[in-house]
């Protein structure tokens, strides 16, 4: 019962918080991070409780199946396992920091955290579904307070983002739908737990069905070229809605392409693993390119986004176990890494700067020095830098590409070295970036340039939201076995089901 609690807590808290009387900012806060808080340490202690079993039927954890629609078929069926786990804790982590760093809100704060948690439940309930139908009920919900959050709060272009970003989700959940329903059609159940026990579906079937499913999930994943709503959406979004949408949203995407397209159909996996790999590389690779030729900072990291979530596809392209575990590393890594780099942007720098274009700052280092050491070393994180959970998770997916006979044992060798040349070229954005935004003064006439007096520091909550974002990537950077045990016992299902 405590895995579901993470979804109760969040719309109980939703509902509290869109009640409670608009003026009450301080309140609203209040309320809105201990439920947040509650959420995290519910997840926390899933993964305290968790033990893995080498027994398919009992690697899932806090099983709930309940009658929900007899009519359909569909159950209220909920669980977790190794890869739903550090998912649930990546949540829980940016709900409460996304709270922490949108502290100073004033502007309708009931109605905002009413969508914020409406949405943090409907990612909760993504993770821990084990119906079929039931999972693409949350992931529908999660949309829908995506579009208010940024067309509200939002600022550059915020409606025609808002749009796009709804259009593109809808448009992938109409595919994922087709494919669910296909699903259900040809094995008579939504019950992904009996689904993904046995074979259900000819090698045929699989083929087709595999890529729409695929790439239904994985346009929310942010996956070329269906990646342009995810910059747009980030740089739009108020700075714990993008948080969220870096943070997790687009962590729904990668995790229906493994838990449903990968887990349900490995015959179709197989026959299109070295396409998506392709394409992950393309992610990489343009992803960290567009990054070097942005001039707004938020712009920046939204493309790197696009581009860390390459190395999801590419893990997951790999189909065996290492790589896959790399893959959901890299959700966690990204995860946490990429909230925090979001919320410095966009939640730290532009409040005291009042822009993000970089050829506007002028000597950061000296002015906000805690703050600029802060950023490059969550930027360094980001790139790779060992000792942090980002060096972990792509050194996996790498390994696991050169491994797999999938991809290395065909003409499709080649995206090894793609993705290597994607590694040089975040090596390439992320030091500029950290000169053009920290380090290049602008040269200005004695007593005609603008103040030099040093920005205000961090906050006592923009302190504490940096130190669990930072913390955490440092933490499974030192100690991956935290969460690879757990990952790589749930996992080793999904590579029988690959080898057969």
């Amino acid at each position: 019962m405590i895995a579901i609690s993470t979804i109760i807590l969040s719309f109980v808290g939703a509902l509290v918080c869109g009640l409670m009387p608009a003026r009450q900012h301080r309140s609203i806060r209040w309320v809105a991070l201990g439920f947040a808080v509650a959420g995290l340490a519910a997840a926390i202690c899933c993964w305290q409780r968790y033990l893995p079993s080498t027994e398919f039927s009992e690697n899932f954890a806090d099983v709930i199946n309940a009658d929900w629609i007899p009519s359909l078929g569909a159950r209220f069926h909920t669980g977790y396992d190794g890869i739903s786990l550090p998912l649930l804790l990546l949540t829980g982590l940016v709900a409460v920091c996304g709270v922490l760093f949108t502290w100073t809100l004033d502007k309708r704060a009931n109605e905002f955290y009413a969508y914020y948690f409406a949405l943090i439940g409907g990612v909760y309930g993504v993770f821990l579904s084990l119906d079929l139908f039931l999972l693409f009920v949350f992931y529908e919900i999660a949309v829908v307070p995506k579009y208010f959050l940024i067309a509200t709060w939002g600022s550059t272009r915020r409606h025609f983002a808002a749009m796009k970003l709804v259009i593109y989700s809808f448009a992938g959940s109409g595919l994922v739908l087709l494919g669910v329903l296909a699903i259900y059609f040809s094995a008579g159940t939504f019950n992904l737990h009996l689904l993904l026990s046995r074979e259900h579906f000819t090698p045929g079937f699989q083929a087709i069905v595999f890529p729409i499913l695929f790439v239904g999930f994985a346009i929310l994943a942010g996956m070329w070229p269906f990646h342009t709503w995810a910059p747009t959406g980030h740089v739009a979004a108020p700075t714990a809605a993008s948080m969220l949408l870096a943070g997790v949203v687009m962590k729904l995407g990668a995790y229906g392409c493994l838990r449903v397209a990968i887990g349900l159909l490995p015959s179709g996996a197989k026959v299109w693993a070295p396409l998506v790999a392709g394409v992950a590389v393309v992610n990489i690779v343009y992803g960290a390119l567009v990054a070097l030729r942005q001039k707004d900072f938020k712009y920046v990291i939204g493309y790197s986004s696009v581009s860390h979530m390459g190395f999801v596809l590419l893990g997951l392209a790999t189909l065996n176990a290492t790589g896959m575990t790399g893959a959901v590393m890299q959700m966690f890594s990204h995860g946490v890494i990429g909230a925090l780099l979001f919320a410095l942007v966009g939640g730290v720098i532009y409040t005291r700067t009042k822009t993000r274009m970089l050829d506007e700052y002028d000597g950061l280092i000296d002015r906000m020095p805690a703050i600029a050491w802060l950023f490059i070393v969550a930027a360094l994180a980001s790139m790779g830098l060992p000792g942090f959970s980002g060096f972990v998770s792509e050194l996996y997916v790498l390994l696991g590409a050169w491994g797999s006979k999938n991809l290395w044992g065909s003409q499709y060798g080649w995206i090894v070295v793609g993705a290597g040349v994607g590694i040089l070229a975040t090596f390439g954005y992320t030091l500029v970036k950290i000169h053009e935004a920290f380090f290049r003064t602008r040269d200005t006439a004695p007593g005609n340039g603008e103040p030099t007096a040093s920005y205000e520091p961090l906050t006592i909550p923009e302190m504490v939201g940096c130190g669990l974002l930072l913390g955490s990537a440092l933490l499974i950077g030192l100690c991956p076995w935290l969460l690879t045990n757990t990952i790589s016992a749930s996992l080793n299902f999904f590579v029988e089901r690959l080898a057969n």
